[in-house]
């Protein structure tokens, strides 16, 4: 009976995140002829749990992306957890790896996570994001793709910058894709060229992504002047149908034929474009816009939170992420403000508000809200939204392509 106990308790999550096996032991109330020791790393643990706290409150109290840090906060808080054996990193990272036994020995989150590592989840988001963004201001004023080009400048900066503080230039290449504040490009990325980090990477995409109204606005106002916020931008021409339903073609085409490597993301994002504007697929367009994008979002979140064990993520490499992760969302920002300000500057001084530069940083429809509300203290009739979203929608394409570039180079 006593046996029965002991065994029960040493069983237990509690005991094994305090207490660690040395080896057989034959006595039952010395914890070192037991074969235990204490766990002096158990404090790594303690510190997860207080970060999925931060997280929760986050996501629940302040509202911060919710859908996105809830999800990845639960995974976190789960695979920390002792002696579940939910999740097993080491199956993931191996030179070959061995899928039968992920799905033999794996543990749930092992096996969603599989939709990850095989690069499905990302996919299907960009399906549900083409279905959910209106393309318009973009096809409108084609112009905008230069303002999302120069967003991308964070993108290499902090890939420089990663290279320069010692990761190898495959793991630069998924940091830097941060500054593309594009979670899914940056979960693409990073399963193919940096398995290990993608815990830091994503969870800093997608942290950077929800405090987008805390980052951006700081740098907004310092680039430009007072004039250029007031700047009212003259209505988009009308986008007729036809336009809509080639876009999506031609641009897939174009980048297919250019950067084959962006192909898988740019394609599923277009995909999901033609099923919204075709007309004749609303079905379709609602159930990727909704049930699809709902339930991938709960595997992405909980599978990319899987990935943040004590052990895997509480490492000085975690904190150089993070700062070259803040170093390219910033920098993004401050090249699309820029580029946005030499166009207006080009065009005679009263074309472009500079203030939609900030939306080039691909986090629809976030960023090119931030551009509204910035424009909207200033002159409460002046709407930037349509006008924001333009660069908001060249920064997705050009997120992807910059990963589709990485891609080729490193993978």
């Amino acid at each position: 009976m006593l046996e029965s106990i002991i065994n029960f308790l040493t069983g237990t999550g509690i005991w094994k995140m305090f207490f660690t096996a040395t080896g057989e032991g034959q006595g039952i109330f010395d914890l070192a002829d037991a074969g235990w020791a204490f766990n002096t790393s158990c404090w790594q643990q303690l510190v997860m749990f207080a970060i999925v706290g931060v997280l929760v409150y986050l996501a629940i109290v302040k509202k911060f992306e919710p859908l996105l840090l809830l999800p990845i906060a639960i995974g976190m808080f789960l695979t920390n957890l002792p002696g579940a054996g939910l999740y097993h990193l080491e199956f993931f990272i191996a030179e070959e790896i061995n899928y039968g036994q992920i799905l033999h020995d794996g543990g749930f989150l092992d096996l969603l996570y599989l939709g990850v590592k095989l690069g499905i989840y990302p996919c299907l988001i960009f399906i549900g994001i083409g279905a959910m963004t209106d393309f318009s201001p973009l096809i409108s004023n084609p112009k905008s793709l230069l303002i999302g080009a120069g967003a991308q400048l964070g993108v290499f900066v902090a890939f420089a910058l990663a290279l320069l503080v010692g990761f190898a230039p495959n793991v630069a290449a998924a940091i830097g894709i941060i500054g593309g504040a594009d979670g899914p490009t940056a979960i693409q990325v990073t399963k193919t060229l940096a398995p290990e980090k993608l815990g830091a990477i994503a969870i800093a995409a997608y942290s950077y992504m929800a405090l987008i109204p805390m980052i951006q606005p700081p740098f907004m106002r310092l680039l430009t002047t007072k004039k250029e916020r007031l700047i009212k931008m003259k209505e988009l021409r009308k986008v007729t149908l036809k336009e809509k339903i080639l876009f999506p073609l031609i641009v897939t085409a174009v980048v297919g034929l250019i950067v084959p490597d962006a192909l898988v993301l740019i394609g599923c994002l277009m995909f999901g474009n033609l099923l919204n504007v075709c007309g004749v697929t609303d079905r379709l367009s609602k159930t990727a816009q909704n049930e699809l994008m709902n339930i991938v979002t709960i595997f992405l979140g909980i599978s990319v939170g899987a990935t943040a064990s004590a052990a895997n993520f509480l490492k000085l490499d975690t904190l150089l992420i993070i700062g070259c992760g803040l170093a390219a969302f910033c920098v993004s920002t401050c090249g699309g403000l820029l580029t946005a300000k030499l166009m207006n500057r080009l065009a005679g001084g009263n074309a472009i508000n500079p203030l939609i530069g900030s939306a080039g940083v691909s986090a629809v429809p976030m960023a090119a809200r931030v551009s509204q509300i910035e424009g909207a203290k200033y002159d409460p009739t002046n709407f930037l939204l349509m006008h924001a979203m333009g660069p908001n929608v060249a920064g997705v394409i050009g997120s992807a392509v910059a990963a589709g570039v990485f891609l080729s180079w490193f993978a």
